[in-house]
């Protein structure tokens, strides 16, 4: 191993870093991430890499759109900080809660803003409860989230979300979060299962849950359109439109986080309009600033905005916000942000590039390591496979992801290795020859980590 630079020491020596093994974090060091060019990044060697998971699932118009920069510095000249609590407003939270309203074509009443996805859905879970106060259903409380998914990282949300990395350690999850088995007709489904019987039996067990938990505690049901974390699991066609007839049988809330999803995503706005689902709250973050600055959104439908509306007005105010809900500099840039996808058609073009991206993996179903290839739009896993007949995974489970994921910096690709699937969702800018030149890399990778397989 070469030696570490004064800066890979520094952060070494003062910097706790997320997601990250700490003591191998000391042995390694970090790869310092200098600047960005389009969907590239470059660091501090000069090394180029295709940055094939958009940064964090997140970054929509590339690493250096400069009118995102004039956004925040013009804000930054004329309101650099104000907040919205007490009845003070400011005009780009105005303008974005009115453009994300309008985006759901009406089906959302309002928007309350965070910093992120995890306090948007520990905002979520208070707004359930709060709801559910309101309308004198004390006990209506329980969450049901489901095995993998992924909902954030605070106490509450990280008990929403349903994997183990998120629990061990942390005392969680919270006894009032359940959760029901993940939507992936590849490792769950039953031997002749076919997928329409599978979404059946899922929505099957979520009630059994709901009729075990008792209707009158159990309030809300929580999901991504898509799952990215655990694996980017796409749900069979059906799936959602079952999970949805048993939620509102026992009038529970149907809460679509779209951290990942929204904002073209799967080629379309919002990953609810590709899957059908009408929910009654929907969460947002990362794309709606291309995560240039920090900001969610929680969009409430009007039957639960009325009831908080209501309810705020007898208790004398609603008793939640954040110093930055809202923040000026933040919401500008998630307008501009916006207006950049719609006039540039970035939701088509994730459209025509998913279609490059999907069919150009499939292309490797016959390759002898390859298990599973899904995805939707520019969203996509492969799945990696010891043997391919029988489905069997790798021992110990996550060592080929692991290799792909380092061997690929070689190559000048950054993937996610999630266990052993791995993870694609590349800028919404990318071009066909780009999507091309990413998946050769990939497959580069691929054959260079062969004989770990064997």
């Amino acid at each position: 191993m070469s030696a570490l630079s004064p800066i890979q020491n520094r952060d070494i020596s003062y910097h706790l870093h997320p997601y990250t093994n700490a003591v191998k974090h000391a042995q390694v060091g970090p790869r310092v991430i200098e600047r960005g060019q389009g969907i590239y990044v470059y660091d501090d060697q000069g090394r180029e890499y295709i940055e094939g998971m958009s940064g964090l699932w997140s970054v929509a118009v590339g690493f250096n759109e400069p009118r995102l920069v004039r956004a925040a510095a013009d804000q930054m000249g004329k309101l650099p900080f104000y907040h919205t609590f007490s009845h003070k407003t400011h005009t780009p939270s105005v303008e974005l809660a009115e453009k994300l309203v309008q985006l759901t074509k009406g089906r959302m009443r309002s928007a309350f803003f965070t910093n992120s996805g995890s306090e948007a859905n520990d905002t979520v879970i208070k707004m359930v409860w709060y709801y559910n106060n309101a309308l004198g259903r004390t006990n209506k409380k329980k969450i049901i989230a489901r095995n993998k998914g992924y909902h954030g990282v605070t106490v509450a949300s990280a008990s929403l979300t349903g994997l183990a990395p998120n629990h061990r350690g942390f005392d969680l999850p919270l006894a009032q979060m359940k959760h029901v088995s993940c939507p992936h007709w590849y490792r769950e489904g039953q031997p002749g299962e076919t997928e329409e019987a599978f979404a059946t039996r899922m929505a099957a067990e979520l009630e059994t849950l709901i009729l075990e938990e008792g209707p009158d505690t159990v309030a809300a049901f929580i999901g991504e359109p898509v799952m990215g974390a655990g694996g980017v699991i796409v749900p069979p066609a059906t799936y959602w439109d079952k999970i949805q007839a048993v939620c509102r049988k026992y009038d529970v809330l149907v809460v679509a986080d779209e951290v990942i999803t929204g904002f073209g995503r799967l080629g379309t706005m919002f990953g609810s309009q590709k899957f059908g689902i009408e929910p009654d709250i929907m969460v947002l973050s990362k794309q709606i600033t291309s995560s240039y600055l920090p900001l969610a959104a929680v969009l409430l439908g009007d039957k639960v905005h009325s009831v908080i509306a209501r309810y705020s007005g007898e208790l004398g105010t609603f008793g939640h916000g954040y110093t930055a809900s809202g923040h000026p500099v933040a919401t500008a840039v998630a307008l501009e942000n916006i207006r950049i996808i719609e006039e540039r058609g970035l939701v088509e073009n994730a459209a025509r590039m998913g279609e490059v991206l999907q069919s150009s993996l499939r292309a490797l179903n016959d390759h002898p390591l390859v298990g599973e290839v899904r995805g939707t739009g520019l969203i996509a896993a492969v799945e990696l496979v010891a043997d391919k007949n029988t489905r069997r995974p790798f021992d110990p489970l996550g060592k080929m992801g692991a290799a792909i994921f380092e061997k690929a910096h070689e190559h000048g690709l950054i993937v996610r290795g999630i266990q052993d699937s791995i993870a694609f969702c590349p800028p919404l800018i990318i071009d066909e020859q780009q999507v091309h030149d990413m998946v050769g890399r990939y497959v580069d990778t691929l054959e260079d980590v062969r004989s770990l397989a064997d």
